[in-house]
């Protein structure tokens, strides 16, 4: 059975920082690329960063860029989004993914977390 465990969101403000972590079980984790996407009520899931199965290739939103990244810990099936200079658009629900095609877009992933809510006040 496919189980992720997802943590790390919470409440902060503007400016602040959170690393979220995905903790992947059921899998050969170093086989999927891992993607991160959040989704705000009533707009699209966007994709927010992605890496590479051996963690050699990454890609972030332009939103994002310079202020988040993203990691991986294939030795403890886990990855990881430090967020850094967090601005209140970036509320939402996060949700990692994993897939072997991976990239930008949803349809990408095959599998994905139960997501954890972040909320960045003013």
């Amino acid at each position: 059975e496919v189980q992720f465990v997802e943590s790390g969101g919470g409440l902060v403000q503007a400016g602040g920082s959170l690393r979220l972590s995905c903790a992947a079980s059921g899998i050969t984790f170093d086989d999927y690329a891992i993607g991160w996407f959040r989704q705000a009520p009533g707009k699209e899931r966007e994709g927010v960063s992605c890496i590479s199965s051996v963690g050699g290739s990454t890609d972030y939103a332009d939103s994002v860029k310079g202020r988040f990244t993203i990691s991986r810990d294939n030795a403890k099936n886990t990855a990881y989004l430090q967020m850094n200079s967090l601005k209140p658009e970036d509320t939402s629900v996060y949700y990692c993914a994993v897939g072997f095609v991976g990239g930008a877009q949803p349809g990408g992933y095959l599998y994905w977390g139960q997501g954890t809510q972040v909320t960045v006040s003013s």
